[in-house]
């Protein structure tokens, strides 16, 4: 692909972009729309549209997410998405900081060598001797030993430095933000409890909670409130589901009962009690559904008494009346033997992974290892697929695969098109089947808590694709087109391997622009997610209840939104010195990204959980994971290139350890546990306790009837003459 075939494909993604962003402008001004475009809004009880028609403008949403306050994005999503602000905040600095050095500096100085005519039949080329023009702009056009290096090497610690500087900045700046949400003066539910794992086997005559009550009393005996026992909910949570199902059920058959009324035919709703409703006798579905919720209701009941009394595990949540208490016993060690009594900070009442809290302490460990060997598995054989795709998915060789193809492929405006994009295309397509399995995985490890399954998860997507994507296409590629001289000189592989680092620049130049430009245009039009809604809304939807589940947009998905992010930084850092025109490209993704997600989470995405700005400390070390995986691609590179000076680069590897060090002994304690200065806070008003407790209830275990008896066992019950708040 020549440099004007280049240039006509992102000017085609630019345009997409623009229809898409006008087709948005339009759309989200229409009534019937607004449950797509302003869905946080109204979950809130706000006016979709505020200030009148004058906010109806069809760029009024540029204007509202640059004048938008970092408070505002606190306000409706929450400090987790404000976090994650701070993360596109800081690659920009980074980026912007790099390129005002970068490209007035490098790029005149590679433009004026003239390294790609001495070097025209090697690979040493940003684009495989095809994009000469691309090449000028490189360090593929800097002879080897030229003096000219030094700006380049000059270039490198540049980068490195503006990286420290900013990540160690926006480090301060999370943990400011996480303490003062923590200090803040309303009541959680989750800073008075405690996690307890582990518990040891009961006395003979003592039941668990009693032994639960017995032990943290006496330890802490003025603040104590009561325990609840974590019980194997598994059948209870069968019958609560199919008892839920059958209430959606009534709902909607009562639904389609008085809309036929209001069409004057009154029409009872009818349905077959066999198979998915295919077969078996036809019956009333009011009458059969609510005669479904009785005998369900009742057997829920019992299955909830013999749940709490005799399907007791060894785990329990521990309440606490001082928020202060609950941190000092998070923090503390409370037997001498490891896997005995393990007490960690309460995740959110929502995000409980009840199954995963009655794993045992070596059982978790012994999960771990297996599912980090499962992993790299993954990582190593993802790797020969993707390698194929990277080599398969070009015009030429889809000719010789597919003959049939070629009467398409040849037309000149789609030839332009897929010549440009058809490899990244089948890519983001390839990697968008992993994510579901490593949060499969994730959660497989038996971590108690939603938001640290999606950390977990960000971790292990990340490292694959950088693994996979980044690592994988240049090893690919290389190899793919240099099957014969591996043949012949098996010992140049290595070295084929380093001048093969400026070698996929036209890949991750396209990859990085349909990304931001394609990418960010579906975000923001929400194209499909409008065409589900209207066509559930059309032929599924029966009643309100089924309408909101068809438009709620769930939240922003950090956990394949951030490995995708962090892809693109890692692309960007490694070729920001190597092809400093990649820089502008990953501006103007993190740019456009900040814009788009900016309006996406002001209006639309409504957050799962709240963590606190957790998310931030495996960001900031898989930045700087992109930036040694820079530091140690440019040291090889410089190496290739065969400069004296290149030594002077071995520190930069070393300085990030230290610097990942420093910044974990400094700010990581505050993210892993609730900061004793921070809770010692005064709240507002008095916590009730007893809601507090009632919060963190399984929703299958609440009872109608709500009896205190009820729950005596597993839901302990001490004292509230001694402990009530």
């Amino acid at each position: 692909m020549d440099f004007s075939s280049f240039l006509t494909s992102l000017g085609t993604s630019f345009v997409i972009f623009i229809v898409l962003m006008m087709l948005f402008a339009w759309l989200s001004t229409r009534q019937g729309n607004v449950v797509v475009y302003y869905p946080n809004r109204i979950v809130k009880g706000m006016e979709p549209w505020e200030g009148g028609s004058r906010t109806r403008n069809p760029f009024a949403w540029i204007k509202e997410a640059l004048s938008s306050s970092e408070q505002d994005v606190i306000n409706m999503s929450g400090i987790d998405t404000a976090v994650y602000f701070v993360f596109l905040s800081t690659v920009l600095g980074i980026l912007v900081l790099s390129g005002i050095v970068l490209l007035p500096v490098l790029l005149p100085i590679a433009a004026t060598d003239d390294g790609v005519k001495k070097n025209e039949h090697t690979s040493n080329t940003t684009s495989n001797g095809t994009f000469s023009d691309l090449d000028k702009l490189s360090m593929a056009n800097i002879e080897v030993k030229s003096p000219r290096l030094w700006a380049f090497l000059v270039a490198t610690y540049w980068v490195s430095v503006v990286t420290y500087f900013l990540t160690f900045k926006a480090y301060k700046h999370v943990s400011a933000l996480r303490a003062t949400a923590l200090m803040s003066n309303e009541v959680k539910p989750e800073q008075f409890a405690v996690l307890v794992r582990d518990l040891p086997n009961t006395t003979s005559g003592q039941t668990r909670k009693q032994q639960v009550d017995t032990y943290f009393k006496s330890i802490y005996p003025e603040t104590f409130y009561r325990s609840m026992v974590v019980t194997n909910n598994k059948e209870v949570d069968k019958i609560w589901g199919e008892l839920e199902g059958f209430k959606k059920k009534l709902a909607r058959a009562e639904a389609i009962y008085a809309l036929s009324q209001g069409n004057g035919q009154g029409t009872r709703p009818t349905n077959r009690t066999g198979f998915l409703g295919l077969c078996g006798k036809k019956v009333d579905s009011i009458d059969y559904y609510n005669e479904k919720i009785k005998e369900l209701t009742q057997k829920l009941e019992a299955e909830q008494k013999v749940t709490l009394r005799e399907k007791q595990q060894g785990s329990a949540l521990v309440f606490f009346t001082s928020r202060v208490t609950a941190a000092l016993a998070a923090q503390s060690l409370h037997a001498q033997m490891v896997d005995n009594w393990t007490v960690t900070e309460a995740p959110e009442p929502r995000q409980l992974i009840w199954s995963n809290l009655t794993i045992k302490f070596y059982d978790r460990i012994i999960r771990q290892y297996v599912v980090y060997i499962v992993v790299f598995l993954t990582i190593v054989f993802y790797m020969i697929p993707i390698a194929f795709i990277s080599a398969v998915t070009t015009l030429k060789n889809l000719r010789k695969l597919l003959p049939f193809l070629k009467p398409i492929v040849d037309i000149a405006a789609l030839k332009t098109v897929l010549e440009a994009y058809l490899p990244q295309l089948a890519l983001i397509i390839f990697l968008a089947l992993l994510p579901k399995f490593l949060l499969f995985l994730s959660k497989t490890e038996g971590i108690p808590s939603g938001s640290h399954v999606i950390r977990a998860a960000s971790g292990k997507y990340f490292y694959f694709i950088v693994f996979n994507v980044f690592i994988g296409v240049t090893i690919g590629g290389t190899l793919f087109a240099s099957i014969k001289t591996i043949e012949e000189k098996p010992n140049s592989v290595f070295d084929m391997l380093a001048k093969s680092l400026p070698g996929n620049a036209t890949f991750f130049l396209t990859f990085v622009a349909l990304k931001f430009f394609v990418g960010y245009g579906l975000e923001l039009s929400r194209i499909v997610p409008l065409i589900i809604y209207h066509l559930k809304r059309k032929y599924l939807c029966k009643n309100e209840a089924e309408l909101r589940e068809a438009w709620f947009p769930g939240d922003i998905n950090y956990a394949t939104r951030v490995p995708s992010d962090m892809l693109i930084v890692t692309v960007v850092l490694c070729y920001s010195v190597i092809a400093p025109v990649i820089i502008p490209f990953g501006v103007l993704y993190f740019a456009l990204g900040w814009l788009v997600l900016r309006n996406q989470a002001l209006k639309v995405y409504v957050p799962a959980y709240e963590s606190y700005g957790r998310m931030w400390p495996h960001m900031q070390i898989r930045i700087i994971s992109a930036l040694f995986l820079y530091q140690v691609t440019m040291l090889g590179y410089f190496g290739v290139m065969k400069f004296y000076y290149t030594p002077i680069l071995v520190p930069l590897p070393i300085l990030s350890l230290v610097f990942v060090f420093v910044c974990r002994k400094k700010f990581y304690g505050a993210f892993c546990h609730t900061v004793l200065e921070v809770a010692s806070q005064e709240l507002k008003e008095t916590p009730h306790m007893e809601q507090i407790f009632k919060s963190f209830i399984p929703p299958s275990l609440i009872s109608e009837k709500q009896e205190d008896e009820h729950f005596e066992d597993a839901l302990s019950q001490v004292s509230r003459s001694e402990s009530s708040v």
